[in-house]
């Protein structure tokens, strides 16, 4: 299973705002982003841009971003990309519902994990059953009307349902019906772009691949 193994906060850093790639602890005043809010490495607090940034350069930043959001590689990324071109409806929005349908995105939406790392984690282990059946591939895609549950020993289910009391302040997505007592998650349908919720401009990810 491929993986991104950079350190979470250099990942904001370089994007230059909070990717919540830590879940809760990201809202921590600790939060490096707060005292180091400038690029990492040995010049990067020297790294002061002048003028106004290049058309690709703003584009390259947003793919990237949407990227280490999502917690996939390059050639993971693209195919998903060239998966959203060949389906119908537009571009930008179907790469996003295609990356909200994956498995570990979807435990990370119900709350059942802290961060989509953590979510990753779960599935790599095998704490998750899809229609009845383990499935320990965290890009695995759901589909409308997938029913998805947690299982595990006495404290593996314990740890989960203690995440979820944590983030009862987060909210689940409508397109999901969520037990918290009985750690189940259906698909009620696909979703749509004002399902996303994350500062993703998927128009510039689009201009981008098709030059």
């Amino acid at each position: 299973m491929a993986r991104t193994l950079g350190a979470k906060c250099r990942q904001c850093r370089r994007e230059g705002e909070k990717l919540f790639l830590k879940g809760g602890r990201c809202k921590s005043d600790k939060c490096i982003l707060n005292k180091r809010d400038y690029a990492p490495g040995q010049h990067g607090q020297g790294k002061k841009r002048k003028g106004k940034a290049s058309n690709y350069a703003v584009q390259l930043r947003e793919k990237q971003k949407t990227k280490r959001i999502y917690g996939l590689l390059e050639r993971q990324f693209k195919n998903y990309f060239k998966k959203a071109e060949q389906t119908k409806g537009v571009t930008g929005e179907t790469l996003l519902s295609f990356l909200e349908m994956r498995l570990d995105n979807i435990i990370y939406r119900a709350r059942f994990a802290e961060s989509r790392a953590k979510a990753r984690q779960l599935v790599g282990h095998r704490f998750v059953k899809v229609n009845g059946h383990i499935v320990n591939i965290p890009s695995f895609l759901i589909k409308e009307g997938d029913e998805i549950i947690m299982f595990g020993t006495d404290a593996q289910i314990k740890m989960i349902k203690d995440t979820v009391k944590l983030l009862e302040d987060r909210s689940v997505p409508e397109w999901l019906e969520v037990a918290d007592d009985t750690l189940k998650i259906k698909v009620k349908r696909l979703p749509v772009r004002a399902d996303v919720g994350l500062p993703i401009e998927e128009n510039l990810i689009v201009e981008l691949y098709s030059k």
